[in-house]
């Protein structure tokens, strides 16, 4: 099998192939457009570049034939059908009931998450807000997608209702935004807010995204030959897990930090919690010592490989050199495992479409908060649809976290 066959073979498993008519729309591989395959009687005709200069069968055209399921009969002849495409069923029943009280919900497991947060000791001045207070107040805000200001109503609904001893200022939410101090917080709320989940998840999945900034940057374009103007971006590069896409670890860099130097400590942080069977990653992540470390905690890593790379006789990868064969060798098997890294993005995607995919503040620690909040938003919400769709329940045990979502005492969710 050549790299065009490969290529086109992971085109077919992980992407939607649409016939129509006598042609068949592929997505590019790096998802920057579509071509159009056409059957020919010479062979396919594609209007991708590869064709087109080179006048070979493309990985397209691979992919469309692996999409296809060909039968040959005794005569020779052949008969061709097109791949059924595999369809999950969604539990409507539970799904309208999650949807229908997700903001109730929601609302009541912030404000149990955000009431075991410690007060610190006042001795003088004037009464603060409560640390509490001040964090479900700024997640909320968060979750509404409105300004402050328009957000001001909802929040003096939660006082009624007794979420909040007091409605702050608005003013005040973006002080409690703009602090460094809690940022940890927001972390460890996040990691409090994905473990009631930890019984039904073992297959993770790593990627970075960006948010757009309220301001933009220049930079240098050798393709075009002049100064290019683009929308300034911070990264968050996450851990979800497949089955509920909630959010394991997180961290917040700038636009220019490459995604290896996150697998580490996002894989660390999970496998604190969580029994973590395989670890799901695309090219990027791809290296001798992201894969021996990932083998090296027991974990099996399904990170498909770059064209360039070889195996060599003289280092000494047992890892690299298994996972290598793996993928090029059994590549159905491979796949199997790897097409469940579309979790992720879809995770992105959701979080994106639900709470914006722009950053409104200015300032740069203002910037990594409201991102996390937007993470722990998203916890929180794939926290409520699991409550339905999955029917955890709390079961005694000892745990601290319970606390934090509000479970009574040695009771947590499972």
């Amino acid at each position: 099998m050549d790299a065009r066959q490969q290529r086109g073979m992971e085109i077919a498993a992980t992407t939607r192939i649409v016939k129509k008519g006598d042609r068949w729309i592929v997505p590019s591989q790096s998802m920057n457009g579509k071509y159009t395959v056409t059957k020919k009687t010479d062979g396919y005709q594609c209007t991708c570049p590869d064709h087109e200069l080179r006048q070979v069968k493309c990985k397209h055209a691979f992919a469309v034939e692996f999409a296809m399921k060909r039968e040959y009969h005794a005569d020779g002849s052949e008969t061709v059908t097109a791949g059924m495409r595999i369809i999950y069923a969604q539990d409507w029943p539970a799904y309208n009931a999650a949807q229908t009280s997700e903001k109730d919900t929601f609302c009541r497991l912030l404000r149990d998450l955000c009431g075991a947060i410690p007060e610190p000791e006042q001795q003088r001045g004037r009464p603060r807000l409560p640390i509490g207070d001040a964090l479900f107040s700024a997640t909320f805000k968060v979750y509404s997608t409105v300004s402050a200001r328009r957000f001001m109503t909802d929040l003096r609904d939660a006082e009624a209702k007794g979420l909040i001893a007091h409605a702050p200022c608005y003013n005040s939410i973006f002080n409690v935004i703009e602090s460094e101090t809690v940022t940890p917080i927001i972390q460890s709320l996040i990691t409090t807010s994905s473990l009631p989940l930890r019984a039904v998840e073992s297959t993770f999945a790593v990627d970075s995204t960006g948010f757009g900034l309220q301001r933009f940057y220049r930079h240098y374009s050798a393709k075009y030959g002049h100064d290019q103007v683009a929308r300034d971006y911070i990264k968050v590069h996450a851990m979800i897990g497949i089955r509920t896409h909630i959010v394991t670890g997180v961290t917040v860099t700038d636009r220019d930090r490459h995604d290896i130097t996150q697998f580490k400590p996002l894989l660390e942080r999970t496998a604190e919690n969580f029994s973590v069977n395989e670890v799901l990653a695309d090219k990027a992540y791809n290296s001798r010592e992201v894969i021996a470390f990932t083998d090296n905690m027991d974990i099996a890593p399904f990170i498909p490989f770059r064209s360039n790379c070889t195996i060599k006789p003289n280092l000494k990868a047992p890892a690299w050199d298994r996972l290598f064969h793996l993928y090029n060798f059994k590549r159905d098997e491979f796949l199997a495992h790897y097409h469940k890294r579309s979790n992720v993005e879809s995770a992105f995607s959701s979080m994106k479409r639900k709470f914006g995919d722009f950053i409104r503040s200015k300032t740069e620690i203002a910037q990594i908060n409201e991102v996390l909040l937007k993470v722990l938003a998203h916890n929180i919400v794939c926290l409520v649809h699991s409550i339905h769709e999955l029917g955890i329940a709390p079961m005694l045990t000892d745990s601290l976290p319970t606390k934090a979502l509000g479970c009574p005492e040695n009771a947590v969710l499972s």
